[in-house]
């Protein structure tokens, strides 16, 4: 068969031209005051990216299974929790992340009839006891590949301001815990996302809050098996799918360094940070958007949050339609079917090479620094995630950051005093505690307290 040249009459066009182009055509307006923005990071954005300014494009370093659709359940109640798991597994869920808030809580009952040999199980503890772990491992057998026991005491130092007991006693806790050749670690950067942190931010604490484990547990000849990192994405869309495939790349070279697998497993969740009380349909609209960027930046399980969460107590409707939306996205919109679909994007390529950069000259700054435990101890970290949530909230109330329905196209008519079953502001409770805890609150939260009071 004859070779057809079909597109032989196209010539290439190189970004000077196109530049060229672009400048003819603003017709002498400035080219960086018009079209160039800078994001919150301090990454300049231009309005065309081109294969002569493309970045090196690093290999995929995720494993090819896909991503799975995650289902988190509350397992206050385990027979409650394990009926609400089987009925998530049969309308589509393919993993599940159970709240285990006490070691009360009977695995034999939780886990009843799920194939943990095909379901992945991630498990948040609101507490840490090496029995209780080790009870689990007992039961799972040939199954423990596919648990997730994802602890992370530096997080909940960080959430709450406390250790679960002391420094000495939760590391030594968790070395016992790590020794077990186990999922055992996790790394929450969810709540940096949460409190208001710019992405570089969320990228370089990471790092500095893993490297605070592999110091600690890793050795030549002790592997550890491969981190589980819970990512909270967010609403800029291409800069999130960047911000998954840099903490991969980042995860790669730290981990290489140790001798450890440079392989990590990412879990993503929708942010908490830009849901709204009023004109709360909108929060389904950011979720489904937040959710496919977790899927173009590699996520390996996406677990979706209801529409309602903020106000509503868990219901059955919420949590279908939450289901649903990640349904249509795998089955209908065929997310799975592409392996890496980001790459050779030169934007993206561009974004996420410049965000694991800046990241990784935040991350050596933290060491420098004394490491990630003694700035969060000295109130430098959270100082600086409250000077980044700072100047978020002033560009949502000056109407740069837009919320739809929120500060800006607000219907007067709604009304949602009487429709309020969770208290959904930040919620202070003093007490005693060693360091200042790291606070997660929304960008609507004045404004609705404000718009509650004149109902």
């Amino acid at each position: 068969m004859n070779h057809i040249p079909l597109f032989d009459e196209f010539h290439p066009v190189s970004a000077k031209q196109w530049k060229q182009k672009i400048h003819y055509d603003l017709k002498g307006a400035d080219y960086n005051e018009t079209l160039v923005w800078e994001s919150p990071e301090g990454i300049k954005v231009k309005p065309f990216y081109h294969a002569d300014d493309a970045v090196e494009v690093f290999a995929n370093l995720k494993t090819n299974e896909g991503w799975r659709i995650g289902q988190s359940i509350y397992a206050g109640n385990a027979v409650k929790a394990n009926e609400k798991a089987l009925k998530a597994l049969s309308r589509g869920a393919e993993s599940v992340q159970f709240v285990i808030p006490s070691k009360e809580i009977k695995i034999q009952i939780l886990f009843q009839h799920i194939n943990l040999n095909e379901t992945p199980v991630y498990l948040e503890f609101e507490f840490i006891d090496e029995g209780y772990v080790q009870s689990i491992i007992d039961y799972v057998g040939s199954a423990l590949g596919n648990i997730y026991f994802n602890i992370d005491i530096i997080g909940h130092l960080a959430r709450t301001g406390n250790w679960y007991s002391s420094l000495k006693n939760d590391f030594s806790l968790l070395d016992s815990i790590v020794g077990k050749q186990i999922h055992a670690l996790c790394v929450d950067l969810s709540l940096y996302q949460n409190a208001g942190a710019d992405i570089v931010q969320q990228l370089g604490y990471a790092i500095a809050h893993a490297h605070e484990y592999l110091h600690t547990f890793a050795s030549g000849e002790i592997g550890m098996a491969p981190m589980c990192f819970k990512v909270s994405v967010g609403t800029n869309y291409f800069f999130e799918v960047a911000k998954i495939r840099a903490l991969r790349l980042l995860w790669h070279t730290l981990a290489t360094e140790y001798e450890q697998s440079p392989n990590c497993h990412i879990v993503a969740i929708p942010t908490k940070r830009n849901k709204v009380l009023y004109d709360y349909n909108t929060n389904m609209l950011r979720t489904t958007t937040e959710c496919m960027a977790a899927v173009l930046g590699g996520a390996d399980t996406v677990i979706n949050m209801p529409y309602d969460a903020i106000y509503h107590k868990n219901n059955e409707f919420g949590e279908r339609i939450a289901l649903n939306q990640l349904l249509v996205l795998k089955n209908e919109s065929y997310f799975d079917k592409v392996e890496n679909p980001a790459e050779g994007a030169y934007y993206i390529e561009s974004i996420t090479q410049q965000l694991a950069e800046k990241a990784l000259q935040l991350f050596k700054s933290i060491e420098s620094g004394g490491g990630f435990l003694k700035q969060l101890k000295a109130h430098i970290i959270q100082k600086k995630i409250q000077e980044s949530a700072k100047k978020e909230q002033l560009r949502f109330l000056a109407g740069d950051e837009v919320l739809v329905g929120t500060n800006r196209y607000q219907n007067p008519n709604d009304k949602m005093k009487d429709t309020i079953e969770l208290y959904p502001f930040l919620k202070i409770n003093a007490r005693k505690t060693l360091i200042q805890p790291i606070l997660e609150k929304r960008l609507a939260e004045e404004v609705e307290q404000k718009r509650l009071g004149d109902e």
